[in-house]
């Protein structure tokens, strides 16, 4: 008898080798089998892309996570003396843009899906929005599942003007009406079963060898897999943040000046794209030109009386 490393008993007899190396496989299928059955059973067709999409929880869990975790974000900046007063001008003004982009949500989301021959969502209907300023350097800002924002005071020199400021508010918001934080919670469980199998199957194997495995499936889950799903979603948040920010009568062609400023940051230095969760700036902006002409088109439907774009 021998005992190997996955803990199992073998033994030989008549000739013949038993054990439970077969029910290892099995395992391992009924692994993949749950994996397939979760990733493709929970597929729907995104109305705001027309691409294929998968939701790790309800909209109505996402509000409340988004809820839960902007409390925090709020309780730590009041502990830091970084929460910008809500009748500071700068907040005032942060929080006129955020309404009229709040405004337009429907009637973009409206048209998104019909372009896509979708049924128009309405998710964004049980959104609690806010919108807090915080003092800091880091020039940033996000959209919490379910409309709670926030803006860094460290962004507004780098977007210069309103109209910049609101494409990046704009991609904010599209990251809540995409739903990709339910999109990044199934496929962070699609890669946890991906471990969970792998370290079954290879509950065999010499542990350095299984460590030298394990860490080169890890390797391309994270650049096969984990971080392209991020700069799609870096994609699709600046598409519909666009036609957001066109729709409530920004100059959308500010998009363009606003990533050619945003990669001087830090020197221009940065990672290559595959090792990024972020498109390259160069590639973002080729992206963002190519979308102009749809913004404009935007922003004369929805806009009239405003100044035209010249």
């Amino acid at each position: 008898m021998r005992i190997d490393p996955f803990g199992n008993a073998q033994q030989r007899q008549g000739g013949q080798r038993r054990g439970f190396g077969g029910i290892r496989w099995w395992i391992l299928i009924l692994f993949a089998g749950y994996a397939a059955w979760s990733w493709f059973g929970s597929a729907q067709t995104d109305p705001y892309t027309g691409e294929q999409a998968h939701y790790g929880a309800s909209a109505d869990e996402e509000v409340q996570l988004g809820a839960q975790a902007f409390q925090q974000v709020l309780g730590d900046a009041s502990q830091q003396g970084a929460l910008v007063p809500a009748d500071n001008q700068v907040s005032r003004q942060v929080r006129e843009i955020a309404q009229r982009l709040i405004n337009r949500v429907p009637q973009v989301t409206a048209d998104l899906a019909a372009q896509h021959q979708q049924q128009a969502p309405t998710d964004y209907q049980g959104f609690k929005w806010d919108v807090a300023v915080i003092n800091s350097k880091e020039a940033n800002a996000f959209c919490l599942p379910g409309g709670k924002m926030a803006v860094y005071t460290g962004l507004l020199p780098i977007a210069e003007n309103e109209s910049a400021l609101a494409v990046v508010m704009g991609h904010e918001i599209a990251h809540a009406l995409l739903r990709h934080g339910s999109q990044r919670m199934a496929q962070q469980k699609l890669v946890q079963m991906g471990q969970m199998a792998a370290g079954v199957a290879l509950g065999g194997m010499d542990p350095q060898q299984q460590q030298a495995v394990m860490g080169a499936l890890g390797a391309g889950a994270q650049y096969g897999f984990v971080l392209p799903y991020g700069r799609n979603h870096e994609t699709q948040a600046d598409q519909v943040g666009l036609m957001l920010a066109a729709a409530a009568c920004y100059d959308p062609r500010q998009a363009i000046p606003l990533w050619q400023r945003m990669e001087q940051l830090g020197g221009g230095q940065r990672p290559p794209e595959f090792a990024s969760t972020h498109p390259d700036p160069a590639n973002r902006i080729q992206v963002l030109q190519g979308l102009m002409p749809q913004a404009e088109a935007y922003y004369q439907k929805y806009c009239a009386g405003q100044p035209p774009l010249k």
